[in-house]
């Protein structure tokens, strides 16, 4: 693999940090800004949101630019939104900060992805892109972790100072890794958009919302699920956050290699993974050990699913990679702030911490049959394409 894709991935794990870091640390931010945890949890309903308000106009607003200057812009608006949020005074202009940030994460990742399989023969496309989503699978090992730890002995906002830092290094790492690269030949803003018409785009879109929901439900809330569910010490959050990571990155490189041979097949099987630990989740985060393993279970599974979406949304929408890209990055972050949104209901509804992982239950049972119908479709379209032999003496479809 091309040093260009260290240095993409090294970015991708400065914005995976500053995206999942935030849960960790929900009940210090609460704390300290005197609101409740689960308003502390509309931090992430806010970024994910600006994601998905971002991605898609900004990532056509740069689709006729250099590759290497669209994304050294996006990373210095990322390293001066957590330089705002390591100072925001109140919730407010923390929420401000955090939705500047957000602004640019899902059109990095829909060119960093483009740019990663252009980089690569076509045969390691799936492969390169799924190393620039480890990035952000190794900042839940690494990142979330240790941002975690200093946020709990340093300050929150240390955390956040500290991650801007990262973003600078992953900054200066495009600039000098990454060739310069010319305007896409061919790139038509029209042509990109026309690409949305076809169903298959709309049907794998709907499954990202539904897997990204289904993770997001349980993970957003993951701090204080293990310290009042599991009965955990806050300060072992920070290891058990790093099993956790362990299992992303597995399931990240697993997606990775499979979704290029077997991508329906992968895709239906990691999904079936996680709604079936999602639901174990639910009565194994009352036990420490149990909770633990299918903790990294979940990690796995949810997380190879992601590059089979991404790979897949590319292959679909062939003519149109770099919006199509975005607007899947939309789409996860879509499905982050629902699941964060009614896991934060659940809980204030008295239904218990432990909730969130029954909502991901049924989402991820929910993102199984939306895939499978997607299946159905494709191989119907398929046939409809194929041309039926003729009979060569009468001319007609033969029987």
């Amino acid at each position: 693999m091309p040093l260009a894709i260290l240095a993409l991935a090294i970015s991708a794990f400065a914005v995976g940090t500053t995206e999942f870091v935030i849960m960790g640390l929900l009940s210090d931010v609460a704390a300290d800004l005197a609101v409740s945890v689960p308003t502390a949890g509309y931090l992430i309903s806010g970024y994910a949101l600006g994601v998905v308000v971002g991605a898609l106009p900004l990532a056509a607003l740069t689709i006729r630019f250099p590759r290497r200057a669209v994304l050294l812009v996006l990373m210095a608006v990322f390293v001066v939104g957590n330089l705002g949020a390591s100072i925001a005074p109140g919730y407010g202009l923390l929420m401000v900060a955090r939705v500047l940030v957000s602004l640019a994460h899902g059109a990095f990742f829909g060119v960093a992805s483009v740019t990663a399989a252009d980089l690569v023969p076509p045969a390691r496309r799936a492969m390169a892109i799924s190393l620039i989503f480890s990035g952000m699978t190794v900042s839940t090992i690494l990142g979330v972790p240790l941002g975690t730890f200093i946020g709990q002995n340093f300050g929150w906002r240390s955390t956040f100072l500290c991650v801007a830092l990262v973003g600078l290094i992953g900054l200066v790492g495009i600039m000098v890794l990454l060739p310069p690269s010319a305007r896409s030949a061919g790139a038509s803003l029209s042509a990109e958009l026309a690409t949305f018409r076809q169903r298959q785009v709309w049907f794998t879109l709907s499954v990202t919302v539904l897997v990204s929901a289904a993770i997001f439900a349980s993970f957003t809330y993951i701090e204080p699920m293990l310290v009042r569910v599991s009965g955990f010490a806050p300060a072992s959050v920070t290891i058990i956050l790093m099993l956790y990571g362990v299992g992303m990155c597995i399931g990240n490189l697993l997606g990775g290699h499979y979704a290029g041979k077997y991508p329906l097949v992968t895709l239906h099987a990691t999904i079936a993974a996680l709604a079936i630990s999602l639901a174990v989740f639910f009565y194994s985060v009352h036990y420490k050990t149990p909770a633990v393993l299918t903790l990294t279970l979940m990690g796995l599974c949810g997380t190879a699913a992601i590059p089979t979406l991404q790979h897949r949304i590319m292959r679909v929408a062939p003519q149109a990679p770099t919006l199509a890209s975005a607007a899947n990055i939309a789409a996860l972050n879509v499905g982050n702030a629902l699941a964060a949104w009614l896991g934060g209901v659940a809980i204030d509804s008295g239904l218990g911490y432990d909730s969130p992982n029954a909502i991901g239950a049924l989402f991820a049972v929910l993102a199984g049959l939306v895939a499978v119908v997607a299946g159905m479709a494709d191989r119907s379209t398929r046939a409809k394409r194929i041309p039926h032999p003729v009979d060569e003496q009468t001319g007609s479809p033969a029987p």
